[in-house]
């Protein structure tokens, strides 16, 4: 990762500053953004503060414009694109579809899906002029599988692995691979609002027999991100404890 450029969104908390903080660790400089900007500058900080490169600019994904200005904040910082981790997410309204909002149903769309979009559009643009660049789209384990009360969550992140493949076969040849993870369920604050009994219902889905940590999943795609995974793209991959084996 030593003289790399990478974005990370949705990197002031959970997985995203897992990635942050283990990319920066490697060598990487890193572009930490997110909608929590108190939150991202304090990862900002502590990155610097362990010896690494890191610079923060507050980004709402679900806008267009931030997300091509996030792209040109990390040339004008450090020259280049070289690589994107394009994270950020939320859980969204929990109803049956009958049930669900509009409002509740575009949001998750819009953060979820869509963002994926706007981000690969200004990233591959920039990846284009190197000749080369990694994108590691962050899906989920109900990329692959359904779950109930979830519907635009699951159809988000089905299409997260839908965009994925469809921009490997278009730029691969171009230099730029793109893959997706998908995690199980993991410990990050997406999981705050739920009591001890619920998570405790959830860990027991996975074989492993727990959550997983953002740590483990960061790891995952430092490699995807990085030239070690030079043959892989237009792949998915679970980091899930055996949730999908099942």
């Amino acid at each position: 990762m030593k003289n790399k450029v990478v974005i990370i969104t949705g990197a002031a908390s959970g997985i995203g500053k897992a990635t942050a903080e283990l990319f920066a660790k490697h060598g990487a400089s890193v572009v930490i953004s997110d909608i929590q900007e108190a939150e991202g500058k304090s990862t900002t900080e502590n990155i610097i503060a362990n010896g690494g490169k890191a610079s923060f600019i507050k980004t709402d994904v679900s806008r267009p414009e931030e997300m091509e200005a996030l792209v040109n904040f990390a040339i004008k910082t450090y020259g280049k694109l070289d690589i994107a981790v394009n994270n950020a997410g939320i859980g969204g309204e929990l109803n049956p579809i009958a049930d669900m909002s509009i409002e509740g149903w575009n949001k998750v769309i819009e953060v979820n899906l869509n963002s994926i979009f706007y981000g690969m559009k200004y990233q591959i643009q920039a990846m284009l002029k190197n000749g080369s660049g990694s994108i590691v789209n962050i899906a989920s384990i109900l990329g692959a599988v359904g779950f109930a009360g979830s519907s635009a969550y699951t159809a988000a992140k089905h299409g997260v692995l839908g965009i994925s493949k469809a921009a490997a076969l278009e730029y691969s040849s171009q230099g730029i691979r793109i893959n997706a993870v998908g995690p199980g369920f993991i410990e990050t604050p997406l999981l705050n609002a739920l009591d001890a009994e619920m998570k405790s219902q959830l860990a027991s889905l996975h074989p492993i027999g727990r959550l997983g940590t953002s740590e483990e999943v960061a790891e995952l795609i430092l490699w995807l991100a990085s030239d070690k995974a030079s043959f892989v793209t237009g792949s998915y991959y679970p980091v899930d404890g055996g949730y999908l084996a099942r």
